[in-house]
């Protein structure tokens, strides 16, 4: 017999209150009641964990690059786990779902070379900057482009905010600051939430919104602090084969080339134009702040290697009994960088043990579970998804071509990196207070005598920069939860520093490998966790929603009003 707590959204105060100084908290006290079922601890094996990762993290797969050997090798592990599991193929009787791509690999990189009257700067590639084309062209050339600063690169007018207003960039090369323009605020009031990044911040929309002005080529300054990471994982990130989808033949406006540059590089490109950067971007965080042109010009080239090829996302599902067309879903993106930028040692191999050959472990972990208990009474669905360091592509490229319809899907659970350095408290929440799914974390937190921490870095964006974001965009609430910042062994202090070493010396590069000396534990709780609420999600007959004021919630209101069943 299951229990069943009819609970109001008020179950998640507790949770929204405590999270209140961290992320921007939208209303929601008169939502209707929710039935949360309390469930019985998943017997989750740490076995599977251990050997999965292990295994994915090889050398053998090379860093799991969409489209290589490790792809292959990937696909067939999944498939025969999911199987073994006892889940059932998710895409009719295929076990994945293609994802057309292209690979476009960048190579005689001549240095990015600005040009003020008779001096030229000169700048290396890699070190100093690093540039890619979405184009699927066999040499990308920017010559002589006249250059524009324009801010944090945002045309926002429901915020009454634009940096593009009153230049024309058509054919020029934009240089645009990471994050938005309140990142530095304390509190999370502001134009763009204050500490809170939106997707105007992310390096993404920048891109996108620089083609959409006619820019021929984008160029982000990097900073650490508002980039959330150091420029060795741009290098690694934006070196080597990129992955992007086939755009076909109406495809979206593209410039010639994105890149980054060095911080130290902007600075000394500024000074050159008779422009100081922290004059410039402290203009920059003002409404009404004007576009500034530089007088100066940028000039690259480099040639393009272009495979096309479908990758794949890997698709299991464990049918409901009741209501097997409502559907619950995990996702995690198998796929890491392959081959990088070498470390010291010459290690070239990108492994991705924790980013995220644990999140696709924990996906065949959570599906034994629960085969092992017995199906729900609504579908379970286990999504691994390919190229999200691209991009989250896998994700938005099942979004946009559902296997099971978004109206149909209740809600879901992302997994991406788990902690390794013991027990925690507590879990962090990305994005918390945005959904009634908090009701259900704050049941499982409960049931497991847990607490719920606030996201320490709103200012990052994480919500926006792993796989959930795009289901959310399609208005299907979804959860991020990540490992805990108040360890058991040595409380937040020691939380930080492991977070702060995995960021500086692993993160996006080839020392990101398995090591035996794993303490499983923590990974081992928050997995009980996530096994809580999914079980809880698949039993309820609850379908929740965004919360009044989200950003998400008129895109579920209207999938819902459309739907013949469902939402």
């Amino acid at each position: 017999m299951i229990k069943r707590a009819i609970a109001p959204f008020a179950l998640a105060t507790a949770t929204a209150l405590a999270l209140a100084g961290c992320d921007a908290l939208p209303g929601g006290d008169t939502a209707p009641a929710l039935d949360i079922p309390e469930v019985e601890a998943g017997d989750l094996s740490e076995d599977t964990m251990k050997d999965v990762t292990r295994i994915l993290s090889s050398d053998e797969f090379e860093g799991r690059m969409p489209g290589s050997k490790g792809e292959e090798l990937t696909v067939a592990l999944l498939t025969e786990r999911f199987a073994a599991a006892g889940l059932q193929p998710g895409n009719g009787d295929s076990w994945v779902q293609d994802v057309p791509l292209v690979e476009i690999t960048g190579k005689n990189f001549a240095p990015l070379t600005i040009t003020n009257g008779d001096t030229d700067l000169v700048y290396d590639f890699g070190s100093e900057w690093v540039g890619v084309t979405y184009r699927e062209d066999a040499a990308t050339q920017v010559a002589n482009s006249e250059m524009v600063f324009v801010g944090y690169g945002i045309n926002a007018p429901e915020r009454g905010w634009n940096d593009y207003e009153g230049v024309d960039v058509t054919g020029k090369t934009v240089v645009i600051l990471v994050n938005d323009p309140d990142y530095e605020t304390e509190g999370l009031e502001g134009t763009f939430n204050g500490r809170a990044m939106t997707f105007y911040g992310r390096w993404t929309y920048k891109y996108e919104e620089a083609a959409r002005q006619g820019a021929a080529a984008a160029i982000i300054v990097h900073d650490t602090e508002p980039a959330s990471y150091g420029w060795s994982v741009v290098e690694s990130s934006w070196s080597g084969p990129q992955a992007y989808p086939e755009y076909g033949e109406n495809p979206p406006a593209r410039t010639m080339m994105n890149g980054w540059v060095q911080n130290d590089v902007a600075r000394e490109i500024l000074a050159a134009a008779g422009q100081d950067l922290d004059e410039l971007s402290a203009a920059a965080k003002q409404k009404g702040f004007k576009p500034v042109e530089l007088g100066m010009t940028a000039s690259t080239s480099f040639q393009n290697d272009i495979r096309k090829f479908a990758s794949k996302n890997v698709i299991g599902v464990l049918p409901g009994t009741e209501a097997p067309e409502e559907y619950v879903i995990h996702t995690a993106h198998w796929d890491h960088l392959g081959r990088c930028t070498p470390a010291p040692d010459g290690d070239d191999i990108c492994n991705g043990a924790v980013d995220n050959a644990t999140g696709t472990a924990a996906l065949v972990t959570l599906a034994e579970a629960h085969a092992k208990a017995g199906a729900p009474r609504r579908s379970l669905v286990f999504l691994a998804v390919t190229a999200e360091e691209s991009g989250l592509l896998g994700a938005y490229y099942y979004a946009a071509n559902p296997i099971f319809p978004l109206d149909k899907t209740v809600g879901g659970i992302n997994m991406d990196a788990f902690q390794v350095a013991g027990p925690a408290k507590d879990v962090t929440v990305v994005g918390p207070g945005k959904s009634q799914l908090d009701a259900f974390l704050d049941a499982a937190l409960m049931a497991d005598s847990r607490v719920a921490t606030p996201n320490p870095k709103p200012e990052a964006g994480y919500y926006y920069r792993s796989d959930h974001f795009a289901f959310a965009k399609q208005g299907v609430p979804m959860l991020y939860i990540d490992g805990g910042e108040d360890l058991i062994d040595g409380g937040k202090e020691a939380g930080a520093a492991v977070a702060a070493d995995y960021t500086e010396n692993r993160y996006h590069g080839p020392k990101d490998e398995f090591n035996e000396e794993w303490d499983w534990s923590g990974v081992m709780a928050d997995l009980q966790l996530f096994y809580r609420i999914g079980r809880m999600m698949a039993m309820s007959t609850s379908w929740p929603n965004w919360n009044e004021g989200d950003e998400f919630k008129a895109t579920r209101d209207e999938s819902c009003a459309s739907a013949d069943t469902g939402c």
